[in-house]
């Protein structure tokens, strides 16, 4: 046993107090933590976390940073962390597209330009651009009340370095740093991720912080996630990126550590597997400008704007290829037409590089609803465009004029895709009410499956245009009783119809599904000869050709039910579990079963 380990951590902390640093060295190490990329699962950068603290009697990080404050070394121990943590980093193979994230303490504001030259000169020698590095303000105290606190913003800016704001939502000041500086990522803290996927009033806070993020051009991490539930639930209120145990929990072996995480790329298979028609839709609209870096030189810049003298702004991108906002030849102009204006840009003495003069602009995913992207242009005054990724990356941008487009081709694409004899919306709609109400769990969803029984014989016998009338007399029926806006009626072609609710019990649902089942069985014997009403059968061939007797028509219902707080990410295990009540349902005597998802049979 460790003389260390028979110590009370009191006693340890005091003899090492004065030797912080020079003990620091031997047991502080850099744990990073991956966050990943919602929508692929692939690591995007690393959150660098202190461990070994304990070995020196001190119970958390926090700990050992308070008492190097107290004693004048705060400094010297971030300095030596950050460095260390950049040499690791330095070692991973995927280091020259990954971001890591470094924790800045309040306390070191003062002293941010020494802490931001020191790291420079680490970063040259590891050839690591200042892109690659994102500083999280920590929420344990109000950064904005610092003086110096806005002249470091616009140093990092200048230097090249992302902002991130941490734990947000409990602590000081969030919303005045979002709102007053430039903030590349916001980190959602854990209480609010922690069981989502069963409180509404989380996943409307959460809705709207993404929301107004990336009005903003700001980027959301999602830190703290623990389960599969939390995990497909912040992904789809349109999180980027996801941090916590469920993705991959701290190391300080690199070898461990991964680019990519399998369980998050199944999970997200389906998503991407099944494209919505917004996101093809967008992508024939998206614009490809040529791109700014935010390191080149002012001349590179008017070099641009003189080759594309019909452009009016470019994307400004880091050195990672991700978006930072766009430069507008308003910006410019002042120096342009100045007779002096050019050779005081250039200037060293007067400092002004590209960085000065960009502006946030909107940036939102590619898999991004198109009515979400016409709501986000709408709140965002004077904006030019929106910026578009795919994979965190610059993907291109789409305006306005194009969005409008989307938008009105959408609709023809819905309008060609409703079913001509009765109206209804078709297969696509369907699926993506599906996909949409699976994941959405703030209230009990039913899938109802109807399908006309003995529908073929009647067709055959009477023809068509009675078959026809069949199937127009159900459509009116399923209007007549589901006519609320958030009822959703979809016609699967021929005999098979869809019905969408949500928000209702089961009782209420079997009673309504009762009488549309009985109005339709009555309408459909009117249909009927006398003589084939009052055998109760006709003769007809089955679909193999075989002759039999067939009953009337009748429609039977197979219920799927999705219970309150459950999220179906697996829209394929869905239609499965409906083909199955179907079947169920066409076998019953009463024509309609109900099955809750998850239960046995």
């Amino acid at each position: 046993m460790s003389l260390a380990a028979t110590l009370e951590p009191a006693l340890i902390r005091r003899y090492t107090s004065d030797q912080i640093i020079t003990l620091a060295k031997l047991v502080i190490e850099n744990a990073f933590q991956p966050i990943v990329e919602a929508s692929t699962g692939v690591a995007f950068g690393y959150e660098s976390l202190m461990r070994g603290q304990e070995r020196l009697g001190f119970n958390s990080p926090v700990e050992i940073l308070d008492e190097a404050h107290r004693g004048d070394q705060l400094l010297q121990l971030e300095q030596m962390v950050a460095s260390r943590a950049l040499a690791k980093f330095a070692s991973l193979p995927n280091f020259s597209t990954a971001t890591l994230f470094l924790n800045l303490d309040v306390r070191l504001i003062p002293h941010g330009e020494r802490l931001v030259e020191n790291l420079l000169q680490h970063l040259k020698l590891a050839n690591i651009p200042p892109s690659s590095i994102c500083f999280e303000f920590s929420e344990r105290f109000d950064n904005t009340s610092v003086p110096e606190f806005a002249s470091l913003v616009s140093l990092l800016r200048k230097r090249g370095f992302k902002l991130a704001i941490d734990d947000f939502g409990v602590g000081h000041g969030e919303m005045k740093l979002l709102c007053d500086h430039p903030v590349d990522y916001l980190k959602i803290d854990r209480y609010f991720v922690a069981d989502i996927d069963r409180h509404p009033r989380k996943r409307h806070l959460l809705k709207n912080i993404v929301h107004i993020a990336h009005v903003l051009g700001t980027r959301v991490i999602a830190e703290g996630i623990e389960t599969e539930a939390e995990f497909i639930t912040c992904r789809e209120y349109g999180v980027d990126l996801v941090q916590g145990w469920f993705i991959s929990r701290p190391t300080t072996h690199v070898s461990e550590l991964v680019q990519s995480f399998p369980h998050l790329q199944e999970l997200g298979k389906s998503k991407r597997n099944n494209q919505s028609l917004d996101e093809i839709l967008i992508r024939k609209q998206i614009e490809v400008l040529p791109t700014v870096y935010e390191n080149d030189t002012i001349d590179s810049v008017f070099e641009v704007f003189r080759r594309h003298p019909h452009n009016a702004f470019f994307p400004v991108l880091n050195a990672n290829g991700e978006p930072r906002g766009i430069l507008h030849e308003r910006h410019l102009k002042e120096y342009i037409y100045h007779p002096f204006g050019r050779d005081l840009l250039k200037n060293k003495v007067y400092e002004r590089t590209i960085s000065h003069f960009v502006e946030m602009a909107p940036i939102v995913g590619l898999d991004t609803d198109a009515e979400q992207l016409m709501t986000i242009f709408a709140n965002m005054e004077g904006a030019n465009c929106l910026l578009l990724t795919e994979n965190m990356r610059y993907a291109g941008v789409v305006s306005a004029a194009a969005l409008i487009k989307v938008m009105n081709e959408k609709k023809l694409k819905t309008a060609q895709d409703q079913n001509p004899l009765t109206g209804i919306p078709g297969n696509h709609a369907i699926r993506d009410f599906m996909r949409e109400a699976s994941r959405d769990s703030d209230e009990t969803r039913h899938f109802c499956y109807c399908d006309f029984d003995n529908f073929k014989p009647f067709n055959d016998a009477y023809g068509f245009h009675l078959g026809d009338h069949a199937i127009s007399l159900f459509a009116a029926l399923m209007r007549r009783y589901f006519f609320a806006e958030r009822h959703f009626l979809g016609h699967v072609g021929g005999d098979d119809f869809f019905i969408g609710v949500q928000g209702w019990t089961k009782d209420e649902l079997a009673e309504i599904l009762d009488r549309l089942i009985g109005d339709f069985h009555d309408d459909a014997q009117d249909l009927y000869s006398e003589i084939d009403r009052a055998a109760g059968r006709i003769r007809g061939h089955d679909r193999a050709g075989v002759e039999a007797f067939f009953p009337l028509m009748r429609c039977s219902i197979g219920v799927l039910e999705l219970p309150k707080g459950l999220v179906i990410d697996d829209i394929n295990r869905v239609s499965a579990a409906i083909a199955h009540i179907k079947a169920m349902a066409k076998e019953s005597e009463e024509g309609l079963v109900f099955h809750r998802l998850g239960e046995a049979n």
